[in-house]
């Protein structure tokens, strides 16, 4: 046999062994963040927070980026959000989703207000807006497939805490046919996301980067309640 292939079997055989050592840390460091966030998780309460939202068309390859305020809550055994998002003056929004509706209001060009039932897939809902937001680990587990990509040492919350990157493929085919993939950077220590992309099967991306966060502070009601102006038209799906 030349020397050459030889060579080549053995560096093939080395990669193999270096691969497998590999899978076991990191199926181990994977069930370790799980479980912080299974302990972190029974702590959530509520979570406000300053957004920048970067939305990435691929077809065009074009950003539309927005500013705003977030904020979830748990209620009961459901969570509720909040978003107010701003793009300049001719493009706001306002989101509010609780009971399994997604309420969303635009006040320009003209004043719309629509209104999206979750009905049956409530569950897959309720799911998605948890996820980084209070999720614990055995229901992240039960909803995604779970990859760790390690702690990231540029990604850091305010107080300089470390995160861990996960990037989550929905067991849900209605979940992937929206989001092929999500990645999120946790703080395990309160279990919240201060960072999040969402990838659609077509390459357009969602990017969100929570900042001015504010960990069981429990927002304001106000927020959780929508101003609709009489005359707003609605249509309801």
């Amino acid at each position: 046999m030349p020397e050459s292939m030889k060579t080549m079997k053995a560096l093939s055989a080395a990669l193999i062994l270096l691969a497998a050592r590999a899978a076991i840390p990191q199926d181990a460091d994977l069930q370790k963040v799980l479980s912080q966030m299974d302990a972190s998780s029974t702590k959530f309460q509520d979570v406000q927070a300053d957004i920048a939202v970067d939305n990435y068309t691929a077809v065009v390859q074009d950003h539309e980026m927005q500013k705003g305020i977030t904020a979830f809550r748990r209620v009961g055994g459901s969570m509720e959000m909040a978003s107010h998002l701003d793009s300049g003056q001719t493009s706001q929004k306002d989101l509010l989703y609780k009971n399994g509706e997604l309420d969303v209001y635009s006040p320009q060009p003209q004043a719309q207000e629509m209104i999206f039932s979750a009905g049956a897939n409530r569950a897959e809902f309720d799911s998605l807006l948890a996820t980084g937001f209070g999720a614990s680990g055995k229901d992240l587990a039960a909803a995604w497939t779970v990859t760790f990509q390690g702690i990231d040492q540029e990604v850091k919350t305010i107080d300089g805490t470390l995160t861990a990157k996960l990037d989550l493929v929905s067991k849900q085919e209605s979940i992937r046919k929206n989001f092929s993939h999500l990645t999120i950077w946790v703080d395990l220590n309160r279990d919240i996301s201060v960072k999040q992309i969402m990838v659609q099967p077509d390459g357009d991306s969602r990017t969100v980067t929570y900042t001015n966060i504010r960990y069981n502070k429990h927002p304001p009601a106000s927020l959780f309640i929508l101003q609709i102006p009489k005359g707003t038209r609605v249509q309801r799906h």
